[in-house]
């Protein structure tokens, strides 16, 4: 019976979307075929072993999980993995493992318990990629990052868990008490809603955290948010962009007195620009790291239209959601 809910609930999902052009299916657009960069570790998979070879050489090991064609992978191996200071730093202090999220290999984890690619990925909650992992000496992981880093955002993790700072703070704490340059002007936005006291709001909400250190803001207004099939997801929300370093009073959702700052940090919110979205007063949605636009306005559609209620998850909605564009002849491009 759940699987016929789901079918029906797929049939309506695009109820209020754009018709197609003509009967011919849709096409996925924006993909990027990428290779690993060959001198990423060759490992048998167990990574009790890797843990043992990286401290012999007084180095941490990074899980990277990617996803085949993945362009937000594409872009960060490129931008940080296989040219330049960032690779040569990466290299020297880390052994870099591939784990494709969708993939077979067997895993053994640094508990023994052993697990295939896509079960591991499941097991360390990875909801988007890239997603990167870094264990510690005694195989505890010390830090996860979900999405998309700019260089700089990822040279913050580097150093954090380089530095072995994982050990007297929050990678929030670390990442805030940085001194870093104005490089961004907040930009308008005609969907953007100035409020303060979110007491009690049960109708959709999203807050955009941006700062004027944001290197990926102007990016993201200029080439997502102006969009009009996205704007058109936002006008279902209250849509609200905060400054994460402001100290101005405001009231969250629960009526507790905070600030924006405040309210990023108890988010753990460590990456400009990061959304979070809610629906009947509670979280059903982050982006802590950057998402192009067909990602952004379907995580817009999945909370605005309530969707995580007639679906067990993310994925089956997504697969659900993107099945029906296509049968319409609505092409998706994953590409920024």
């Amino acid at each position: 019976m759940k699987s016929i809910a789901i079918l029906v609930v797929a049939l309506s999902l695009m109820a209020a979307g754009p018709a197609a052009a003509d009967s011919s299916p849709g096409k996925l657009k924006g993909g990027a075929v990428y290779a690993l960069p060959p001198w990423f570790k060759a490992s048998f998979m167990d990574l009790r072993s890797d843990i043992e070879e990286a401290n012999d050489r007084d180095k941490h090991v990074m899980l990277f999980l990617h996803l085949d064609e993945c362009p937000y992978c594409a872009r960060m191996l490129k931008e940080s993995f296989t040219s330049g200071s960032r690779r040569e730093f990466i290299e020297k202090n880390f052994d870099v493992i591939g784990v494709n999220v969708q993939g077979s290999l067997e895993v053994t984890w640094v508990d023994g318990t052993k697990y295939t690619e896509r079960t591991l990925s499941r097991y360390l909650r990875t909801f988007a990629t890239p997603t990167i992992v870094f264990l510690g000496a005694d195989g505890k992981k010390v830090l996860q990052i979900t999405g998309y880093r700019d260089p700089g955002a990822l040279r913050d993790a580097l150093e954090y868990v380089k530095s072995k700072s994982y050990s007297i703070q929050s990678f929030t704490d670390y990442v805030a008490a940085k001194n870093k340059p104005a490089i961004y002007t907040f930009r308008e936005n005609a969907q953007f809603s100035n409020v303060t006291d979110f007491k009690g709001y049960k109708k959709p909400l999203a807050i955009l955290f941006e700062d004027q250190h944001c290197a990926e803001c102007t990016k993201f207004h200029e080439t997502t948010l102006n969009r009009p099939d996205v704007v058109e997801e936002m006008k279902k929300f209250l849509f609200v962009r905060l400054d994460a370093d402001s100290n101005k009073p405001i009231v969250d959702l629960n009526g507790a007195k905070t600030t924006p700052a405040a309210w990023a940090k108890a988010l753990d919110l460590t990456y400009r620009p990061a959304v979070v979205m809610f629906n009947e007063g509670r979280e059903m949605f982050r982006a802590d790291g950057r998402l192009f636009h067909f990602h952004f306005k379907e995580a817009l559609h999945y909370v605005g239209g309530a969707y995580y209620k007639r679906f067990d998850t993310l994925s089956q909605f997504r697969a659900a959601y993107r099945s029906e564009l296509l049968k319409k002849g609505i092409n998706i491009d994953f590409a920024e």
